[in-house]
């Protein structure tokens, strides 16, 4: 009888039925659960705090010397099971040849987590994320994101960082590239698309990452658009603005999030426990781990919260840091805590639970070397149908902001073109910061475009102006940057411009100008680029301006220079092939804005969603109102802001319902329709005010969908929006998240500064 029970409860175990752990007496029925508690309960507190540390790459150069030992010591980490994960080590061979270790020489076998900056493409590299924003396309950023990892996964990849979900609102702030700009909605489909893109439908296949959402939390929101810059901020813009898109990448299924470098209210976010254990977790119920930001633990003794590491490891434990990035501060310090009775082993238990339970969901334990294959890495590493992709991605993200005498799209026949600008022939600026594994100058120039497209129909007269120069001093990359003193190449610029019938001058950032550690007080364009448009200007000759850029840009002072303007940002590998086909006319462009273009850096920072003034605007100079007194309120361009070839009206605005229910969906049935002569697609935006809160005032304005349609010259559409009373819930007086009944305006545009059509309605208790 003993026997036949203790079979039973022996196949409960290995069936996942049950477990009752020795230490929580808590019953686990989830099978993962159950095999993360089974392999726990044999692992050394050693063991365990090997797991929570994460190294980079020690592999790099390793031929000879200190960095070959070091090499070798590392393998002998991993086998003596200290090491849980590494970052920057690549290649379906090199990770095998380490999870080999791991896996075979290990005492439990358990495998490594190779992470890696996956931000926007691994070899094949698409627009920059701000970008990609900009197509205001949720397929289209699902798509590359699920190239991205297929490509990372086949290079022994399993985790990536991004995505990036900060809302950022000061274009001063370079990593404002690597999210979805200033807007929430908009940042919580872009965190959602790109958490499914990674992660597939099922994180166990061999083709999907770990998503990681970071940086948690308002890292974008640093003062003076500074990087690594303390942030202040209330509770009701971290809920309302910061948390909403980290809260749509939990539900989307995000594995992972990364703690901030930043503080947050004086407590820097990696040491937060409110943030990482009150709100991530209790609150929102996350179940993955954290991961620090590279040494972002370390970095508190530099805030001056902290005197030592011994108190920098009991408050990432405390927080709930799981595993620290190249800190290093755990292998030390997790058993000193331990021992002092600081912290207990339940915590650490909980925390390698949760690095664990993420390796068995990758499948990890199943089949450790289904990443490392040699064979697949060389067949699917910039396959030509990531390449058709990363092109026809790049067309839906660049925005049209001036088209005068409807200069574009040009003719290919017949035509001189100009080409001038050291962003003309350039092939690494459309690579962008944060570019993977990417090879620098990979890309495809705007000149290589053009003559592309043209063939022998036309001529390109190429000119470079002013050109790039190396400024190593700057950037521990490489790094190329704007002239300011050689104006040699403006007389032929000038010559090539007189010889033409149009000039397109490819103009702003090279590609280390915005990310990381690249913010800037001045946003306008470097070096000697304005001077020489304006040289260009004198000739007379019709201006397209081809615009790279990372981030919003203050282009008050040139955009008179030209005559058509073209956002371009950094749109990847297929950089001058998919600018051709727009600048041709074979597509017809359709991005928006995702972040507003300041008119001066003194409105930094600018974004629409304005609380209204007890004194609104009002133009008489003399008036006491909220205003500048020596440029306007509104920026150069606003948020939602781009143009087509072709024109779209608005009409019919039908709302199912003037009054709805708590419990009700409002439709909103709008018309649009193609009055011009090109088939486009169009982003129909609509836009929300609660005209009157009960003791809290709300913003003029807030997106609350969106939708990109095609339409046909001649033809129209019905867009359909559905409205239901949590998409209008905020932090009210009381301090509830929730919807508040009242009169609420309903507003339908191209853009958030042109509202073609509004409607009233009355939310009801």
């Amino acid at each position: 009888m003993n026997n036949l029970l203790k079979n039973f409860l022996f196949v409960c175990l290995v069936m996942g039925f049950v477990n009752v752990t020795a230490q929580t007496n808590k019953v686990i029925t989830d099978p993962i659960d159950l095999r993360v508690a089974q392999l726990l309960s044999k692992m050394t507190l050693e063991e365990k705090i090997g797991q929570m540390n994460q190294y980079s790459n020690p592999y790099v150069q390793t031929g000879a010397g200190a960095n070959s030992r070091q090499a070798q010591s590392f393998d002998q980490l991993i086998e003596d099971g200290k090491v849980g994960s590494f970052l920057n080590v690549l290649g379906a061979n090199e990770t095998r040849r380490l999870q080999e270790i791991a896996v075979e020489k290990s005492r439990l076998g358990i495998p490594l987590i190779f992470g890696y900056d996956v931000i926007h493409g691994f070899k094949t590299i698409f627009p920059v994320p701000l970008a990609e924003a900009a197509s205001f396309d949720r397929s289209a950023m699902q798509q590359s994101a699920r190239i991205a990892a297929v490509e990372a996964a086949a290079n022994g990849l399993h985790w990536t960082f991004a995505p990036m979900v900060d809302v950022a609102r000061d274009p001063r702030w370079g990593r404002i590239m690597e999210g979805a700009g200033e807007d929430v909605y908009l940042n919580e489909q872009a965190a959602i698309a790109r958490v499914k893109g990674f992660q597939g439908d099922d994180l166990s296949q061999a083709n999907t990452i770990a998503a990681c959402a970071k940086h948690f939390a308002a890292y974008g929101a640093s003062i003076a658009g500074r990087d690594y810059a303390a942030v202040d901020i209330s509770e009701k813009t971290l809920r309302e603005v910061i948390f909403p898109p980290f809260k749509a990448a939990l539900d989307a299924g995000a594995a992972t999030f990364m703690s901030a470098f930043n503080t947050i209210n004086g407590v820097p976010a990696s040491g937060n426990k409110w943030l990482l254990n009150d709100v991530l977790r209790d609150e929102w119920g996350f179940k993955g781990f954290v991961v620090s930001d590279w040494n972002s633990l370390g970095e508190m003794l530099a805030h001056g919260n902290v005197e030592s590491n011994y108190e920098i490891g009991l408050q990432g434990v405390e927080a709930g840091v799981d595993m620290d990035m190249e800190g290093r501060i755990y292998l030390t310090e997790v058993t000193k805590l331990l021992n002092n009775k600081m912290i207990t082993i339940e915590q650490i238990d909980e925390m390698v639970s949760r690095i664990l339970r993420v390796k068995f969901q990758l499948g990890l334990f199943d089949d450790p070397y289904q990443y490392c294959d040699s064979k697949k890495q060389a067949e699917l590493t910039m396959h030509p149908d990531h390449l058709k992709a990363a092109r026809e991605i790049a067309k839906k993200t660049f925005v049209l902001l001036k088209n005068e005498k409807q200069l574009l799209p040009l003719p290919k026949n017949g035509k001189k073109i100009a080409l001038i600008g050291p962003l003309a022939k350039d092939k690494d600026a459309p690579i962008g910061n944060w570019r993977g594994n990417a090879e620098s100058n990979s890309a495809v120039s705007l000149l290589e475009g053009l003559q592309a497209a043209v063939g022998d129909r036309g001529e390109i007269i190429y000119a470079e102006g002013c050109k790039l120069v190396n400024n190593p001093i700057q950037n521990f990359f490489s790094h190329l940057d704007i002239n300011t003193t050689d104006r040699s190449g403006f007389a032929e610029a000038v010559k090539a411009a007189e010889q033409a019938d149009v000039v397109v001058m490819a103009l702003g950032e090279t590609a280390y100008m915005s990310g990381e550690c690249r913010s800037y007080a001045d946003i306008s364009l470097k070096g000697l680029q304005a001077e020489l448009l304006r040289e260009i200007r004198k000739t007379g000759k019709p201006i397209v301006l081809a615009l790279f850029n990372g981030r919003p840009m203050v282009l008050t002072d040139i955009i008179d220079q030209t005559d058509a303007l073209l956002v371009c940002w950094l749109p990847g590998t297929e950089s001058g092939h998919a600018i051709a086909e727009v600048i041709f006319g074979d597509y017809n462009p359709s991005g928006k804005l995702p972040a507003s273009f300041p008119y001066h850096v003194g409105q930094v920072p600018v974004f629409y969603e304005q609380l209204n003034s007890g004194r609104p605007f009002e133009p008489n100079p003399e008036g006491f109102s909220t205003k500048y007194r020596d440029i306007p309120n509104e920026p150069l361009f606003a948020f939602g802001k781009g143009m087509s070839y072709t024109n779209f009206e608005y009409s019919g605005l039908q709302l199912s319902n003037s009054i709805m229910g708590m419990e009700d969906v409002l439709t909103v049935n709008v018309s649009v329709t193609n009055t011009g002569n090109y088939d486009g697609e169009e982003v129909v935006q609509l836009y929300i005010r609660d005209l009157v809160g009960k003791g809290m005032a709300r913003p003029v304005m807030q997106l609350k969908g969106f939708e990109k349609v095609m339409i046909g010259k001649g033809e129209t559409k019905l867009v359909q929006f559905q409205i239901r009373a949590n998409d209008l819930a905020f932090v009210r007086l009381d301090g509830k998240w929730a919807p508040e009944a009242g009169e609420f305006l309903l507003m339908i545009g191209s853009s958030s500064d042109e509202i073609l059509l509004k409607e009233k309605f009355v939310l009801k208790d």
